[in-house]
């Protein structure tokens, strides 16, 4: 299954709630993102089919390495392009709307320049 849009928002929403939660069963992630249970279960059959997640007979979710790989990505993308919009300016709701929107479109060397942008510029407030 090519990773779409969709898929990575469900693997960057078991990352956040299993850091939240500790565990994570189908039920959660519907809550989580406002789906019906019928529409995430079928979802969470095609990642297990693919091989991104493992859910376990009491119907907790595990990530895969392959579906970790991808939800850390997504996640990390979303949390430091929110950041940075916020620290633009933009008002944090809109930030997060607009990260959640980008971090799934943007190549990874403009992440990269992005990234290695605002660690530069925290650096050179901490200095001043």
């Amino acid at each position: 299954m090519k990773i779409h849009e969709s898929a990575e928002n469900y693997l960057e929403t078991i990352l956040i709630l299993q850091h939240r939660n500790g565990m994570v069963r189908s039920v959660d992630i519907a809550n989580e993102l406002g789906f019906s249970k019928p529409s995430v279960s079928i979802f969470m059959k095609n990642l297990r089919e693919n091989g991104y997640i493992v859910m376990a007979s009491d119907g907790y979710i595990t990530l895969t390495p392959a579906g970790r790989a991808i939800a850390e990505t997504i996640y990390e993308r979303h949390t430091l392009l929110s950041d940075w919009l916020t620290r633009l300016g933009v008002d944090p709701k809109v930030a997060a709307e607009d990260a959640c929107r980008m971090e799934h479109v943007i190549s990874a060397e403009t992440f990269a320049a992005i990234k290695a942008h605002v660690q530069s510029a925290a650096g050179k407030t901490d200095k001043n």
